[in-house]
């Protein structure tokens, strides 16, 4: 059943809750009944359910809840952890979005490997701002970065990322919005808006290819970075006849992976079947990491919106989403 906008509270919009192992998640809510669970575990996003409560994201059944290891679906972010027990609540933006804004606190098993510890300044600082300035941070040693979270009121799901360097020195960095897509069938899916582009194929230590194809269909394991690509790509599933339209801004790479048979099969939080049910589409800066000089800031923002689509139908337009 769909709430009623003409009753919603908007104060249900966002709340602090645990998932079924204890974490703290925040949920937000739209008038319409979509939802996004966001774990305060790594600031990773667990789930996002449209109107009628369908899953779009996959997570697996072998999934490992558990500190330090990120769990095996939704969206994880790949840069340090993001970890804030009391984030600020934010209802709704000026938009009428749900949205949660996060900050980095790495632990100290992060710091071995990427020491760039984070302190607190006042949220009001204007030293580093989200939208409509409601959160600012101070790091006092070298980065800052910022996550915010957003369901709109039309079901999108919306993460901005941003990173500023406030050190000395110029420091350089990759990221990556890890991207679980629950699907019916991996045979019957296929990307379109990468075609003709370059890509690096990791299972041929990263040999340069150009893609041939029409639209991109799987029959086989795949782990590839698509570089330069477009600012918008769509998922086709054939089966639920439902379309994924991915937009991205300073995000110039997109990697697709889809482990098989035989890999899923090593992998312990991860079924044996279940590559059949879902395709990473990450939008990313995996060939050329990120350089940023003394208070340069970077920000990558990405948009999923999930639209009726027929696998026979005409291709895509994807221009109209621009």
């Amino acid at each position: 059943m769909e709430h009623s906008a003409a009753i919603w509270d908007y104060r249900a919009a966002v709340e602090i809750t645990k998932d079924l192992n204890g974490i703290n998640q925040v949920v937000l809510r739209n008038p319409q009944g979509a939802l996004v669970r966001v774990s305060l575990h790594g600031g990773q996003v667990t789930s996002w359910r449209n109107k009628h409560g369908e899953e779009l994201l996959f997570t697996s059944s072998k999934a490992m809840f558990k500190a330090p290891k990120a769990v095996r679906g939704g969206i994880p972010i790949c840069f340090p952890r993001i970890i804030d027990d009391n984030p600020p609540l934010h209802p709704n933006d000026s938009h009428g979005n749900s949205v949660i804004d996060l900050l980095l606190k790495p632990t100290e098993e992060d710091l071995k490997f990427w020491p760039h510890r984070v302190s607190y300044f006042e949220p009001q600082s204007s030293l580093v701002c989200m939208v409509d300035n409601i959160l600012g941070a101070f790091m006092s040693s070298l980065v800052v970065f910022c996550l915010r979270v957003s369901l709109a009121t039309n079901g999108d799901l919306i993460l901005i990322s941003r990173v500023r360097n406030v050190n000395g020195k110029p420091f350089s960095f990759s990221f990556a919005y890890h991207t679980y897509l629950s699907v019916s069938d991996i045979s019957e899916v296929r990307i379109e808006g990468l075609e003709t582009l370059d890509y690096l194929d990791n299972l041929y230590q990263r040999e340069r290819f150009t893609e041939q194809g029409d639209a991109i269909t799987f029959e086989s394991e795949v782990d590839q970075v698509y570089l330069s690509s477009p600012n918008v790509i769509a998922v086709l599933n054939h089966e639920k006849k439902r379309t994924y339209v991915i937009r991205k801004e300073g995000l110039p790479d997109v990697v697709v992976w889809n482990p098989w048979e035989r890999k899923s099969r090593s992998m312990v939080d991860f079924g044996d079947e279940e590559y059949k049910q879902m395709l990473c589409v990450d939008r990313a800066t995996r060939d050329k990491p990120v350089t940023l000089k003394p208070g340069e800031e970077w920000t990558g923002r990405v948009q999923l919106l999930v639209v009726p689509s027929s696998f026979c139908s005409d291709q895509l337009n994807l221009q109209e989403w621009f």
